[in-house]
């Protein structure tokens, strides 16, 4: 498709240029680099703006990864459009690469940012975490799970807003009306055919995960948010995640924060909202409509509120979304 591209001969890096050059594209420094790709900084010529380019290479991607995750990844990223996720721009495919042309987050992850600077401020942990909880109630009001949430994926544009990143795990879970009366076909509908390449953080995964369980995505997203949460006021992770047999543990028990934090009641008993077993784990629409999250959002969520209501009506109406339900 791209001159360059299959020219054998050419050092590897003239040949992507030359590709992006042909789309209007100037590919700058590397900014992160994934199991599969690299991602460069990139100017637009065409529109005069910066963007990133996550550069994948067919020969060292997986088979699984090529026709399953990253096609997914694609047709996720393109229905999505919102302040506090990462922009879509275009995917362009050449015979040995595939180029993902993304929004630009210049002010780096969050994970840096606290090891850097070490806990949050509640008010900037508020911020941020009431961003990522529009974004996510986003997300899961279009039946999008996303599976992967962690600070590395919390990127900061230039004016420290959060943009969530990094789809490569996220998948829409449709409702299936022929299964709705089944609670364990439900929960296992959306995610069984990955329980065995589970390749999110350990740290972040929930209980059900740990356990290889059938579980709720939607609530596997919840308790994400409660580890971020928790990282966020206290600089550490609630959960050791360097022995599995421990981890597992403790992630049974009520999370414990250190004595000398001076973290509002508010903010620990959503926490614990978050971090519990999933039959009363907070959903999103418990932790967009919390007091302590409502505080810090600049406006009332109601469009976000209404939306997900609508999915979580009574089984009575067709429109019911199943993997809400989380109580059966």
């Amino acid at each position: 498709m791209g001159k360059g591209d299959n020219a054998e001969t050419a050092p590897t890096t003239s040949a992507y240029r030359s590709v992006m050059e042909e789309y209007g594209y100037e590919v700058g420094k590397v900014i992160g680099n994934g199991s599969y790709g690299t991602v460069y900084e990139a100017y637009y010529t065409k529109q005069k703006v910066m963007v990133a380019v996550k550069i994948i290479s067919k020969k060292k991607a997986s088979e699984d990864y090529l026709n399953k995750f990253l096609p997914r990844e694609i047709q996720v990223m393109k229905v999505l459009r919102h302040k506090y996720l990462i922009n879509f721009y275009q995917a362009i495919e050449t015979t040995s690469r595939v180029y993902i042309i993304l929004e630009l987050a210049q002010g780096g992850d969050v994970l840096e940012w606290i090891q850097r600077y070490g806990a949050c401020s509640e008010a900037l942990a508020g911020k941020w975490f009431s961003q990522m909880t529009l974004g996510i109630a986003y997300l899961h009001s279009k039946g999008i799970v996303h599976r992967d949430l962690k600070l590395e994926n919390l990127l900061l544009d230039k004016r420290e807003n959060v943009k969530i990143s990094d789809f490569g795990f996220a998948k829409m879970v449709l409702s299936n009306q022929a299964v709705r009366n089944s609670p364990s076909h439900r929960q296992m509908n959306c995610f069984t055919h990955l329980s065995q390449t589970y390749c999110g953080s350990f740290a972040y995964a929930c209980p059900e995960i740990l356990l290889g369980l059938p579980y709720n995505p939607f609530l596997s997203d919840t308790w994400s948010m409660g580890v971020i949460l928790y990282t966020l006021v206290v600089a550490h992770l609630p959960f050791d995640d360097t022995n599995l047999k421990k981890l597992l543990k403790e992630t049974q028990k009520e999370v414990t924060f250190p004595a000398n934090t001076n973290i509002s009641q508010e903010c620990k008993n959503l926490v614990l909202h978050m971090l519990r077993q999933a039959t009363k784990r907070a959903t999103i629409l418990d932790v967009i409509k919390d007091p302590w999250v409502i505080k810090f959002q600049p406006e009332q969520p109601i469009h976000e509120i209404r939306l997900l209501e609508a999915m979580c009506q009574l089984p009575s109406t067709n429109n019911r979304h199943l993997s809400l339900e989380v109580n059966s």
